[in-house]
């Protein structure tokens, strides 16, 4: 088994986290917290994981914004 008992972002897929985040921080908010171009200019769920798929610094950025809304949202 290859189990990750400490991973929170472990079997969350990316398009569950940027609903979350849209769904908490709008995009125009979102958009400001991760300046990219998918966030600013006629976003999109669709769009934007097609750029978060290929660019994983970017990927990266959203991640650890996902994992600080989750630590204020758990407690």
């Amino acid at each position: 088994m290859n189990q990750q008992p400490n991973n929170p972002l472990h079997g969350v897929k990316l398009v569950q986290i940027l609903e979350d985040l849209v769904d908490y921080y709008g995009w125009e908010h979102l958009g400001y917290k991760i300046d990219i171009r998918c966030f600013n200019y006629d976003p999109s769920i669709k769009s934007s994981l097609k750029f978060l798929r290929r660019t994983p610094w970017a990927r990266k950025k959203v991640e650890e914004l996902y994992l600080e809304w989750l630590s204020k949202t758990k407690k």
